[in-house]
């Protein structure tokens, strides 16, 4: 007879011998091995199910086992799911078009797109990208809890030391700029006169040539770009006040500095729209996405990049090259994620859904002290937790208790048990930052929030 608690044994004392830990990141001592997924849910041995806050990094948009996503995988595997990237096939063709020319009527700039197989790649194909078209500099300037990837290059502006640390630096150096963070901010400023204090101090960088970023008497700057998530990410989902990035975006074109814009995690209509930077009125030069492309079914990254910097002859063919970079099974889901984005209203859907979260959980934090802060755009969601005595010091005790305690599946709603994923960021690493699918339903969402008000009453019990 089949012992489904032996089994889990066996595999973890596999993993423990073979499995590399350089790959992955476990938040529990005792990880869960899931066995199934569906819509917002995953599912361990038992069947327990367990609501998905965090859907894979945001790599899950569209839900666990989307049946029109899923139908194209199933397609393409049916008709042409292998071949080389140096042939061409139609899913890459339309889909690089589609992309393309949806940039251009939101940026009003003609730009090509280039494909690859994950975010970092893709950031690493832009450095590229971007160092080319300015003559080879490798200087990039970063924001202060930004996070671009873990390959060489993008680990050099990703502003965690501990990710480069046991590795050195190879090629890209960054500079990291104060983003603002306004919880965390000087006292008594607004949101929007912080944002321009921080515009402000970035662009005392460029007032002499003392300030070691700028020859005025050429009239040209050492950094090459400006590398940026509009909505910060790993840094605890942090949003930036709606007028930071005109400011920011006038001190770059008045020097020569590129805006690379990250999308990775926020893409793809996380906030409310086709990309965050929406949200901000400015245009990017460049514009990086990945994760949510594919709805997680199958590798596949790329970037936009506007005409003059990407043409065959000032980007020819061979610059970056994957064996997997346009596979057809990521461009045929790809395609049809697209068709499904261009076809549903997502934004209207997504704004809704947000504001019912959000107004969940500032709920929460009327009801407890540990919530420090909350924010959210469309359903990119911030809870920071904090120490109950001020609201303000970071408590990353308590969070990765309330972690802990929803990987044991043994919270309950309406009768049944439930678990809950949570992932957690920020720069103190007490941020539970929350990525649902974007076909939450509202019953979902309730449930969400009394799994979260169960969390926080078992933990504070604790003590």
């Amino acid at each position: 007879m089949f012992d489904a608690e032996l089994e889990e044994d066996r595999l973890r004392a596999l993993e423990n011998e073979y499995c590399s830990f350089g790959d992955t990141v476990h938040y529990v001592d005792r990880p869960p091995i899931f066995t199934g997924c569906d819509g917002s849910y995953m599912f361990d041995r038992d069947g327990t199910p367990y609501l998905d806050l965090q859907m894979w990094y945001s790599a899950v948009n569209f839900g666990y086992r989307n049946e029109r996503l899923n139908n194209a995988v199933k397609r393409q595997l049916d008709t042409l799911p292998q071949v080389a990237s140096q042939y061409l096939h139609r899913e890459k063709i339309e889909l690089a078009a589609m992309i393309a020319q949806d940039a251009e009527r939101k940026f009003g700039r003609k730009g090509r797109v280039h494909f690859n197989v994950g975010g970092a790649q893709a950031i690493e194909d832009s450095l590229k990208l971007v160092r080319n078209h300015t003559g080879g500099k490798s200087l990039m300037f970063a924001f202060e809890g930004g996070y671009h990837g873990r390959t060489l290059g993008a680990s050099a502006i990703t502003s965690s030391y501990r990710y480069r640390r046991r590795y050195g630096h190879f090629g890209e150096r960054a500079q990291f700029i104060e983003f603002p963070y306004h919880f965390r901010g000087p006292k008594g400023m607004s949101k929007e006169e912080y944002g321009e204090l921080c515009v402000a101090k970035f662009a005392r960088l460029f007032e002499t040539e003392y300030n070691g970023v700028w020859d005025p008497k050429v009239g040209q700057a050492e950094y090459a770009a400006f590398y940026v998530e509009p909505i910060q990410g790993t840094g605890g989902y942090v949003i930036p006040p709606m007028n930071f990035f005109t400011g920011l975006k006038k001190v770059l074109d008045d020097h020569g500095i590129l805006l690379v814009v990250d999308e990775i995690q926020m893409g793809f209509f996380r906030t409310g729209k086709m990309w965050s930077i929406e949200h901000f009125g400015v245009q990017p030069d460049v514009l990086v996405f990945g994760k949510a492309f594919t709805n997680g079914l199958n590798p596949l990254s790329g970037l936009w990049a506007r005409e003059e910097m990407i043409t065959p002859q000032k980007f020819p063919a061979g610059s970056t090259h994957s064996t997997f970079n346009s596979n057809p099974m990521g461009t045929g889901v790809a395609l049809e994620a697209m068709r499904m984005m261009a076809e549903t209203d997502y934004e209207s859907m997504v704004k809704a859904k947000g504001a019912k979260f959000l107004d969940g959980i500032r709920w929460l934090q009327s009801r407890h002290k540990q919530i420090g802060d909350v924010d959210g755009l469309g359903l990119a969601l911030r809870i920071e937790v904090c120490k109950a005595e001020d609201s303000f010091t970071p408590d990353k005790a308590f969070v990765d208790k309330m972690v802990d305690i929803g990987l044991a599946g043994d919270l309950e709603y309406k009768g049944q048990k439930r678990g809950l994923v949570l992932d957690i960021g920020g720069y103190y690493k007490n941020v539970i930052t929350l990525a649902p699918s974007l076909h939450i339903s509202e019953g979902e969402i309730d449930e969400a929030i009394e799994l979260l008000d169960q969390l926080f009453v078992r933990v504070a019990k604790q003590g």
